[in-house]
């Protein structure tokens, strides 16, 4: 077997550039990526250190905890460097979500197998700000913070990965037949999905069903636990909603691999124990899955763009219509009950 060079460092094969111009002025003023994706990140960090440090007073394996000290340590350090650099410009710390959010005296919600897929949901999410950030950020500092970010966030996909793989807590993606030679494509036959001639899956189309069968799987099994404990009736019935939604796309995108006789991640709705006693305030639940459900647009947004199947465009395309009307809603409570905290802003000239 011919294993990946071990080294990797990016200069052995760049050569370096200095600028005279090359370091940006710290006392320039924030653009609107710098200023809109640090407070992005801050509002996801202060929200997950909550749900973390929750999931640490009922963790019985010492890896998982291992894992889950290691999350919290980054996040709470993401929030201390988003904190100077908003010090430093005069910039409103976000409200974000506090200690009055979680109850630590609350019985266990979850067993320790779903803290693993849980940190794993969580920082593709935080990635999935922080490596869009990078290409945008013009000050050199905060762009440096940005990398750091990513570089602490694949160390900890790593480490989730590892024990998830060591435990056998995971379904392992699917293999294929590596290609004999090259193809290309010559007939427009390649793009049919419901008639005629409907060719077997590509590998791009196979990892993003994957990859969003991983997600919702786990979107599904918190979700079932904030639907146990959830207290306003009206997000309650929203919740059930969800569930509902991200139920029949597991099952819609499952069917995609299953057709094709290849293996999918399952279920986690076993590792939701039978508590009603909530851990959690109302508002941070709610906004946990505005934000998530935002966040699952995009991941299917990217599905499309790599995706060469009708069928399958199709159905990410209802996915993403009826995802986006879940989000409407729930921001539209979070509006009500005075609890969505407002992104930086243009200037009103009217």
């Amino acid at each position: 077997m011919v294993h990946v060079e071990k080294d990797l460092n990016p200069f052995n094969v760049m050569k370096r550039l200095h600028l005279s111009t090359s370091e940006q002025d710290e006392s320039q003023p924030l653009t609107v990526v710098e200023m809109g994706k640090l407070w992005t990140s801050y509002m996801g960090n202060s929200m997950s250190s909550q749900i973390i440090t929750y999931f640490l007073q009922h963790c019985e394996d010492e890896y998982i905890r291992t894992l889950l000290e290691n999350g919290l340590a980054v996040s709470k350090d993401f929030l201390r460097r988003i904190e100077k650099v908003f010090n430093a410009e005069h910039f409103p710390i976000p409200a974000g979500f506090t200690q009055e959010d979680v109850n630590l005296g609350a019985p266990r919600l979850y067993e320790d197998e779903f803290y693993v897929h849980y940190l794993k949901y969580a920082a593709k999410a935080g990635m999935s700000i922080y490596s869009v950030a990078i290409p945008l950020v013009i000050r050199e500092d905060i762009r440096e913070f940005f990398i750091y970010a990513n570089q602490c966030t694949m160390i900890l996909l790593g480490q989730i990965n590892n024990v998830l793989f060591d435990k056998k807590l995971m379904v392992k993606p699917p293999i294929i037949p590596t290609p004999e030679k090259n193809d290309f494509i010559s007939k427009k036959s390649y793009l049919n999905g419901w008639f005629g001639d409907v060719r077997p899956l590509h590998a791009m189309e196979i990892v993003h069903l994957y990859d969003n069968i991983e997600n919702n799987t786990t979107s599904k099994a918190l979700l079932l636990g904030f639907y146990q404990t959830v207290k306003d009736e009206k997000i309650k019935s929203l919740f059930k909603r969800g569930l509902d939604m991200t139920d029949k796309a597991v099952k819609q995108l499952s069917e995609k691999l299953h057709n094709e006789k290849l293996q999918t991640p399952s279920y986690l709705d076993h590792l939701v124990t039978a508590s009603t006693y909530p851990p959690f305030s109302d508002k941070i639940m709610l906004f946990h899955k505005f934000d998530m459900f935002s966040i699952k647009m995009r991941s299917f947004g990217n599905s499309v763009a790599v995706n060469g199947r009708r069928d399958i465009g199709a159905l990410y395309g209802r996915a993403i219509a009826n995802v986006g009307l879940f989000v409407d809603d729930a921001a539209n409570i979070l509006i009500d009950k005075g609890w969505l905290e407002s992104p930086p802003k243009a200037l009103d000239r009217s």
